[in-house]
């Protein structure tokens, strides 16, 4: 939490979950004049909206009622047309063309920080405190502001919010990100009678209630992507099988392959303008390098290349690697081999004190693939 603020009106985001409940009555408590408000997102064609994930119908009753223990102001803002614009929409054409997307960084990024950022200006609001598990540190010798992992190192969601601006950081309170356990954040919720202290976490996509997961997803809302049978290759092109639409498969998807051999086979690359999965061993997965794309960094290219620890994946530990950029290309090399860098979806470099370096959407590289080689 950032130190030395001038306490005004804070716009809390409240998605009724526990972690998000317990910041609005901390704020409360603390003295900050505190105003809840919930994102209505969930869409028509889920299954039951009363029981999905944050930002649902239910949630939204949840988020009312803490409020209302709480005695604070609390709205309920629409953003169906954008959340799907934005989100669903780019996840179903991610996966059509091949790729993983992460709806969790395109929902922070495009849906709950530029709009109720814009909410937060327009109630005349000094901030807008979120319950995400990361840390905000001012170095006050250059007025800036930077991002930083959580002390809750399990749940830390700095890999999720790497593209936040200066503006935004300066504007953003994490109450959370000193806390090093969920279990003290109960306690807290139940400290201050919340009712929804005992809550589940939520762990699935939010906008995905069908029984069979992100696929029945994906077949419902783009039936065309699983019409036309294609070819499961191995690494020199031999068809080995046969797929029902690439949109079914993730880089490094061992189970529901369809195919078996001596050794474990994964999905080691996925082309979708020629409907082939191409399948190999764990080896095949192996690389050094990653490629990223649309580059968030925060610091002087010409600092580069950096000594880093950077993570692929959000339960990723992060790794010692190298940050370079280079002809225009921007790229991490790790020390020692990683499995699976996964196109689309998002790796995070960060420095010795844990601030984030530079982020960015992982790309295809001919080195990810050494099958190619």
């Amino acid at each position: 939490m950032i130190d030395n603020i001038k306490k005004g009106p804070v716009l809390v985001a409240m998605s009724g979950g526990v972690d998000s409940s317990v910041v609005a009555a901390i704020l409360k408590d603390q003295g900050y004049d505190v105003i809840g408000m919930t994102m209505q997102i969930w869409q028509e064609s889920q299954v039951d909206p009363r029981k999905n994930g944050c930002c649902s119908l239910g949630a939204v009753e949840d988020a009312r009622r803490v409020a209302r223990k709480l005695n604070i102001p609390f709205y309920v803002v629409n953003y169906k047309d954008e959340f799907k614009k934005d989100v669903i929409d780019y996840f179903i054409e991610e996966y059509a063309n091949g790729r993983t997307p992460n709806p969790c960084v395109e929902c922070n990024r495009k849906v709950k920080f530029d709009h109720l950022y814009k909410k937060m200006k327009e109630l005349g609001c000094t901030h807008l405190a979120t319950g995400h598990y990361a840390s905000i540190v001012h170095h006050p010798d250059t007025d800036s502001y930077h991002l930083k992992r959580s002390k809750n190192t399990a749940k830390d969601q700095s890999y999720v919010l790497y593209s936040l601006n200066q503006q935004m950081l300066s504007s953003i309170l994490f109450p959370l990100g000193e806390m090093e356990n969920k279990e003290d954040i109960r306690k807290l919720a139940e400290h201050y009678q919340l009712p929804v202290a005992r809550k589940p976490d939520s762990q699935e996509i939010c906008f995905v209630s069908e029984a069979g997961g992100y696929s029945e997803f994906l077949k419902k809302n783009r039936p065309e992507l699983f019409k036309d049978q294609g070819d499961l290759v191995n690494t020199k092109g031999e068809k080995i099988g046969s797929h029902q639409g690439t949109s079914k498969y993730t880089i490094g998807q061992r189970k529901g392959i369809g195919v078996s051999g001596p050794k474990p086979l994964y999905v080691i690359d996925i082309k979708p303008k020629i409907n082939q999965i191409v399948i190999g061993e764990k080896e095949n997965l192996k690389t050094r390098k990653v490629l990223i794309d649309q580059v968030h960094i925060t610091i002087p290219k010409d600092q580069l290349p950096l000594k880093v620890t950077a993570k692929i994946r959000y339960n990723m530990t992060p790794a010692p690697a190298t940050l370079y950029c280079i002809n225009n290309e921007t790229y991490l090399e790790f020390d020692e081999d990683v499995s699976a860098p996964t196109p689309g979806q998002i790796a995070v470099a960060y420095n010795e004190f844990d601030i984030v370096i530079a982020g960015g959407i992982i790309e295809k590289s001919p080195s990810t693939h050494s099958y190619l080689s």
